[in-house]
């Protein structure tokens, strides 16, 4: 897929997430090709738009962390509950080079996972990693 529908595909599905969650599941997300000559930075939407890049290396440092050694394929994702704050908390790998990080400016996972609500939003999120898995982005 596309870059364009990539971004399209995650903003229907975090709007299914906070329809499910009766409130944002993630409020802040980054498409990250490694490779790339932009900083990596494919895509950002969010709260933060003047200050993300900058701070970007340590706000995913959590990610970083978990996902240190593992083989992910495409569709694979995995959350930390060290990203509280500006630090990001989910990441799903979305293409050969590129990865989706998602946070919650507000709240961590372990927050997030607390609300009885999140098993169904769950739901729009593994989804999402599926469309990826089926058909993932390209460039």
């Amino acid at each position: 897929m596309d870059l364009a529908t990539a971004r399209q595909h995650i903003q229907n599905s975090f709007e299914r997430m906070r329809a499910l969650y009766a409130k944002p599941v993630f409020d802040e997300w980054v498409i990250l090709g490694l490779g790339v000559k932009s900083g990596g930075v494919l895509a950002y939407t969010g709260p933060r738009p003047e200050s993300s890049r900058a701070q970007l290396a340590d706000d995913v440092e959590p990610l970083r962390a978990l996902a240190a050694g593992r083989d992910f394929d495409v569709g694979d994702f995995d959350f930390t509950l060290d990203g509280a704050g500006p630090r990001y908390d989910a990441l799903i790998k979305i293409g050969e080079t590129s990865y989706l990080v998602c946070n919650n400016t507000d709240k961590s996972m372990k927050e997030i996972r607390s609300d009885v609500r999140w098993l169904k939003a769950q739901a729009a999120f593994f989804e999402l990693s599926e469309k990826f898995r089926a058909d993932p982005l390209v460039g």
